[in-house]
């Protein structure tokens, strides 16, 4: 019960506007950002399977993935849901597997931007966690 009223204390702050509603709005910006860049990177990365690269198979699913998650978080985020802060921490995690695996191809445009934007996701998603009060 004490969980159910600290959410529903904690939402009801957020809705008006709280002294961080700033910062629910950013990140909800910078994870709108990578998903549309992790989405994109999944187009690029089928395209190389397609092509025979086999080894992008494996990042075009983290791409798609990172992307939902990215999309999770925004939402949640922009709606300064209590649950916004797990799902960035959970976000922030996507997104550094992510990268890494995007990091791997440094050559390749995509892929640097996807890696660029996982980077600069997760470090947003973890300082709203923090701010948020949820990190563990």
């Amino acid at each position: 019960m004490l969980q159910i009223l600290t959410l529903a204390a904690g939402w009801a702050l957020a809705a008006h506007g709280g002294e961080h509603a700033e910062h629910f709005m950013k990140c909800a910006k910078v994870c709108a950002e990578c998903q549309l860049e992790c989405d994109a990177c999944f187009q690029h990365c089928l395209a190389l399977t397609a092509e025979g690269q086999k080894e992008h198979a494996t990042t075009a699913q983290l791409c798609v993935d990172c992307g939902e998650c990215c999309q999770l978080a925004a939402t949640l985020s922009a709606r300064k849901s209590p649950l916004a802060a797990p799902a960035c921490e959970c976000c922030a995690v996507c997104c550094d597997v992510c990268a890494e695996a995007c990091e791997k191809s440094p050559d390749d445009e995509h892929m640097a931007a996807c890696a660029k934007a996982c980077r600069a996701c997760a470090e947003s998603c973890r300082e709203m966690a923090k701010m948020a009060g949820s990190s563990r």
